[in-house]
């Protein structure tokens, strides 16, 4: 496909007294090679003007360059598309309209006097695409206002005074590659948002929103959540035996029976195959070992560092990428002030070579038994961009104990996780031996396992980043020929397990893997689908509302061309070809922009109104003004209204079953204290304090007939479980409730 030529774009072309702006049609060529040899930024007698996105960033970049820079921050972006309308000229070719940002224009007057006063001016923003953009805005916006100021470009992966100091020696021009490629970006995303909400507006409620991004995302959660309402567990036992070797205490579980895998559907089935082997001496037929050799993971890229920290740490995709901004950009390290990481936003675990030395010249030092001859490289996965290093420390001897005089909470952990997982991947693999035991009790044969370490390699710096099963290893203290004792044989009620919700870290995990999104839009698009209220978290799980499900029915119903994972996947593909001057993605748009919408009118035309249809009559009449009562669907789900409203604005909660103490409702109510923890609890309260914890499936049990609930764990995933603890139906017999009589 042809590729549409750029025009030289240092060129910060001029922009109206309206504070209107027309972005040049091709921001220019000339990227990381400068179109002629720049000089060193500020070397001119005078200040020179250094601009970056934030003030933390701004005081660590200041101490680096003294007294002739003057850092300032622009606080994110001062120049941006409006966001009260589209802003895009879908006529002539695609041109978005730039505005000053609201409440941003004394910022940007700031900016303006002190480029005036300047030698000379640096932008510093990200290094990335949407930094590439922010740098190129304000560079035109002071191109024209402060008329004749050099203005230049310099990027640092890290934020250290020699990574600072070297960049300012090597400015260039605007990448105009990776300006072009954002503004496809955003160009892209308006078309199909501000396209589609107002769709929504017109035929469900106002105040709705879809994306390009988004909408997939809320589309693989409600796929998930109809999984799981669908799945129906199965019962099945296993057998297990409680044996006793000198000192030892061992678990072992019935692995052959007769010969034969064994089928245990039942109770019955379980106590039969106990009493047939019941009083049958237990011997060590077989001990086997076997070593297996366990790789150190590559150091981080955004997607793995969110998933970690979720599923180490607990954190949100949201929280992790905050620390992480909070730690590159610089903390305080008792005299000095430094950047602690590299840029967060990565899809690349390519490491520099100085670093690599640097981690290899202190393992050595440190741990030498684990230390390779040379040092570890990790090849870029397929389609990662590569324009950055993996999330590394910026100095290895900062370890977690140093570190931990200066940082706290979770800036140290999050800290800790990172220095592991790097220093880690420049170590020796482990070697890790699984003992197996094969004991013979009458026709069974039990099986137990152990692992240890024969070599520990990797795992002698992960702590925060191991798992428990990883942090511990024991051995089987059996020989062949060996005969136990017997304490006790059992049976086992399990349920099978239905498909897991996804969290943070897997919905993250979903979208890199088919290709949707980037590293900088992971965190951002999770949290868009809950301010928007499509979904929820619940104990780190993320579930679509009932408003949610249904926008995602009405979108992924009517345009399947446009939600869908291949779709979104390729528009992502199209914006790297973008940077890479590969395709012309104005072009690209006109094919698809026009068609789409033109269909949408004709959506919007043959779809019927749906703003009343999620409105049920409940057969009540309203307590305060005796007007009907309505199930209405609101941005938080379903709720209880009165029909009157405006005029009476009565409403109530909607009941998600039966009290089985009272028979009052079971509603979902917000602890006063505290945290303000979510439970389910009797409408009837103070009279009636039953609670519970879980959420009702809207089902009762068909044994004793109290309400099933929704449970989650590491082990078993979701599941369901009568809340009755004096009934076993759903819920093993170990399992205690966690439901009693507790006041709010």
């Amino acid at each position: 496909m042809a590729t549409r030529k750029h025009s030289t774009a240092a060129s910060v072309t001029a922009q109206s007294d309206t504070g209107k702006t027309t972005s040049s049609r091709r921001t220019g060529q000339q990227g990381a090679e400068s179109k002629s040899k720049t000089q060193p930024a500020g070397s001119a007698e005078g200040k020179t003007l250094v601009i970056v996105e934030s003030p933390a960033k701004a005081r660590t970049i200041e101490k680096y360059l003294g007294t002739r820079f003057r850092v300032l921050a622009s606080n994110g972006q001062v120049i941006d598309l409006p966001k009260s309308r589209m802003a895009v000229d879908v006529e002539h070719d695609f041109e978005p309209e730039y505005i000053t940002v609201r409440g941003k224009a004394e910022k940007l007057k700031e900016l303006t006097e002190e480029a005036k006063k300047s030698k000379g001016i640096v932008l510093a923003s990200d290094p990335d695409r949407e930094g590439e953009a922010i740098a190129y805005l304000i560079g035109r916006y002071l191109a024209d206002k402060a008329k004749g100021k050099p203005i230049q470009r310099v990027t640092f992966n890290e934020i250290t005074k020699q990574a600072v100091q070297e960049a300012m020696q090597h400015p260039r021009d605007i990448n105009a590659s990776l300006v072009e490629a954002q503004k496809a970006r955003r160009v892209i995303d308006r078309l199909v948002g501000y396209t589609l909400s107002p769709l929504l507006w017109k035929k469900v409620k106002s105040g709705l929103s879809a994306g390009r991004v988004q909408s997939v995302a809320l589309q693989l959660i409600c796929d998930r959540e109809r999984e799981v309402e669908s799945f129906v567990p199965e019962e099945y036992w296993t057998v297990e035996a409680q044996l006793h070797a000198q000192h030892h205490a061992i678990k072992a579980e019935l692995a052959l029976y007769q010969g034969a895998k064994p089928s245990i559907p039942d109770e019955k089935t379980a106590h039969a195959i106990i009493s047939n082997l019941k009083g049958h001496e237990a011997r060590v037929a077989d001990i086997q070992y076997s070593d297996r050799t366990v790789r150190p993971k590559p150091p981080f890229t955004t997607s793995k560092l969110q998933q970690a920290a979720a599923n180490r740490l607990g954190f949100t995709s949201t929280k992790t990428m905050k620390i992480a901004q909070q730690l590159y950009e610089g903390v305080d390290l008792g005299s000095q002030r430094i950047g602690l990481i590299t840029y967060m936003r990565t899809d690349s675990t390519r490491i520099s070579e100085s670093a690599l030395q640097e981690a290899h010249a202190w393992l050595m030092a440190n741990h030498p038994e684990q230390t390779p001859e040379a040092p570890q490289r990790y090849s870029a996965a397929t389609g990662a961009q590569d324009a950055h290093e993996a999330i590394r420390p910026t100095r290895v001897s900062l370890t977690p104990e140093e570190a931990g005089r200066y940082l706290k909470g979770d800036h140290l952990k999050l800290y800790t996780l990172i220095w592991e997982r790097f220093v880690a991947s420049q170590m020796k693999p482990a070697i890790v031996r699984t003992h197996t035991a094969d004991i013979e009790i009458g026709e069974g044969i039990f099986r137990a396992s152990a692992t240890s370490f024969v070599e520990e390699g990797f795992y002698k710096v992960i702590r925060l980043g191991a798992s428990r099963e990883e942090r511990t290893g024991h051995t089987l203290p059996l020989a062949k020929g060996q005969v136990l004792r017997v304490d006790r044989m059992q049976g086992i009620q399990h349920f099978t397990q239905g498909p897991s919700r996804y969290t943070d870290a897997s919905i993250v995990r979903a979208l890199e893997e088919l290709g949707i999104g980037r590293p900088s839009t992971y965190a951002p698009t999770i949290e868009t689908l809950i301010e928007r209220f499509y979904v929820q978290r619940e104990k780190r799980q993320l579930v679509p509302t009932a408003l949610g499900k249904a926008i995602n029915d009405i979108l992924s119903g009517n345009f399947p061309e446009v939600i869908n994972t291949g779709f979104t996947a390729e528009m992502e593909a199209m914006l790297d070809k973008v940077e890479e001057q590969q395709v012309d993605w104005v072009a690209e748009l006109k094919k698809f922009y026009f068609p789409f919408r033109d269909k949408v009118a004709r959506v919007i035309e043959s779809l019927e109104d749906m703003r009343g249809r999620f409105d049920e009559p409940t057969g009540e009449a309203c307590p305060v003004c005796g007007k009907p009562l309505v199930k209405k669907l609101g941005r938080f789900g379903y709720f209880i209204s009165c029909s009157a409203f405006p005029a009476c604005t009565f409403t109530k909660p909607v009941a998600l079953a039966k009290c089985p103490r009272c028979g009052g409702d079971i509603v979902p109510r917000v602890a006063t204290k505290g945290r303000r923890k979510k439970f389910y609890g009797c409408s009837n309260y103070p009279q009636c304090d039953f609670l519970t914890l879980y959420k009702p499936t809207g089902s009762n049990c068909p044994r004793c007939g109290w309400f099933l609930v929704e449970k989650y764990d590491k082990k078993r995933g979701v599941h369901k479980a009568c809340i009755n603890p004096d009934c076993d139906y759903l819920h093993s017999e170990e399992e205690k409730s966690e439901e009693g009589r507790q006041e709010e």
